[in-house]
């Protein structure tokens, strides 16, 4: 087999997996926040391609950009000091004049990356069409602490309507840092306010924001694919404590943190934390299973539940591999039809990553664990842990007493879950009568508590 009909292969098999995806995110509104860092990358063309490849797919987007590192270049050039305080841009009438140069240039050239159309690049064939305007209306912050914030704007309202209007025409609306007043005035905002209150008032399905950073790691460094809102709060809590000076500008990390934590407890379901400096980031997060940055919700997407007979299909490709190597006892599909509901699941972004069934033996108050199978990218995460503990569950439900498994090869996890080794004489008749001696399998029992 060639290397170029691998890498075929490989391409055709990644096109099938995503288009579950591409059905899923048709027609529903993601707001995208690049700041001006992002902005200034290397990696921005790339991002504009991808971008300009949703909106072709029927994604309705929203994208708010951002300008610090560019209003603090015109500051330099206009030999002016850049001010802040608690942790806000000091936006006098010079440095507004500065924001509004930033802001302009940006909006330029974004709206002529969208423009391109040449035959030998992604955006061929694109024609988006760039809607911009006053749909941001702000008032200003005002005295401080004795300090007068000037131009510094807070967000008082979005005009969904009007921008929901333009998304139905399948147009890019793109909004800057920037607010109106009615009474004419120009405000300085910040970015993640705009991109958050966009997301709240035009009840986005996500919020993604870029940032220099992959997503969030762990104590070890792990990347976190999933984050709980509360667990982001939290991390956010516990920075904002550590600050020595509460005023200091507060790091690119808590900042695209706090946005996330707010959308989503405000009815975002999910807002996205992914890098502007890797190549594809957008495709990768929002095409494959997990992603390639930090996702924030407000609870799991992942689910313990019931199966049904819907569920054949994935329950059966999940365990070929554990058959195939003698894990597991083969079952034909018409018997895991006639068995399914002993099945209980762990789905994740539907698909099925996890099962075990329940089989129970109500002379002897006992039931077999059976089937526990969990796919091999899944393992690790606790997963088993919560099957069985669904498992437990119904057995008490049903007034069983005691549960227990035959396995050959993974002994150990049993026994570290309060299984304890038996003999042959332990199983109940029904199940002594069906014992498969050649295949040797060993007896493990647990008591349930009460």
């Amino acid at each position: 087999m060639t290397q170029e009909f691998t890498q075929q292969t490989d391409y055709v098999q990644w096109f099938r997996h995503s288009s579950p995806y591409i059905h899923a995110h048709r027609g529903k509104t993601f707001v995208l926040m690049l700041s001006g860092e992002a902005l200034a990358d290397a990696n921005l063309t790339n991002t504009v391609h991808d971008i300009a490849l949703l909106n072709s797919l029927g994604v309705r987007l929203v994208l708010v950009f951002g300008s610090r590192p560019q209003i603090e270049t015109r500051l330099a050039q206009a030999g002016l000091t850049s001010r802040l305080h608690h942790h806000q841009r000091v936006t006098d009438t010079a440095t507004l004049n500065c924001v509004i140069e930033a802001t302009g240039c940006l909006r330029t050239q974004l709206e002529a990356l969208f423009s391109m159309g040449l035959s030998n690049t992604p955006m061929h064939g694109a024609r988006i069409r760039i809607c911009s305007g006053n749909f941001v209306t702000a008032r200003p912050a005002g005295v401080v602490d004795g300090v007068d914030l000037g131009h510094t704007g807070e967000l008082r309202r979005i005009d969904h309507s009007a921008i929901r209007q333009q998304l139905e025409l399948n147009n890019l609306v793109m909004l800057p840092n920037l607010g109106f007043s009615p009474t004419g005035e120009v405000f300085n905002l910040s970015v993640e306010e705009v991109a958050t209150r966009t997301a709240i008032a035009l009840q986005a399905d996500k919020l993604i924001l870029f940032g220099s950073e992959e997503g969030i790691r762990d104590s070890r460094g792990d990347l976190r694919s999933e984050l709980l809102v509360a667990t982001a709060r939290r991390m956010v809590s516990h920075y904002l404590a550590s600050l020595e000076d509460p005023g200091q500008p507060h790091t690119e990390t808590a900042r695209l943190l706090q946005a996330a934590a707010d959308a989503c407890e405000q009815g975002v379901p999910r807002c996205h934390l992914i890098s502007y400096q890797q190549n594809g980031a957008l495709l990768s997060e929002l095409f494959t299973r997990d992603g390639t940055g930090t996702m924030v919700i407000r609870e799991s997407y992942e689910q313990v539940r019931q199966a049904n007979i819907e569920d054949v299909g994935g329950i059966l490709e999940l365990i070929a591999p554990l058959e195939e190597k003698g894990i597991l006892v083969r079952r034909s599909r018409e018997r895991l039809e006639a068995e399914i509901e002993q099945f209980v699941l762990v789905e994740r972004d539907g698909a099925i990553i996890g099962c075990a069934a329940l089989y129970p033996f109500a002379e002897e108050a006992m039931g077999e664990l059976a089937c526990v199978a969990i796919d091999n990218n899944y393992r690790g995460g606790e997963r088993g842990d919560r099957l069985l503990a669904a498992v437990e569950q119904q057995a008490r439900s049903l007034g069983l007493q005691a549960l227990f498994v035959l396995t050959t090869r993974t002994a150990h996890w049993f026994i570290e879950r309060g299984f304890q080794a038996s003999g042959f004489e332990a199983l109940p008749q029904e199940k002594k009568a069906l014992y498969n001696f050649q295949r040797n399998s060993k007896v493990f029992v647990k008591t349930l508590a009460g």
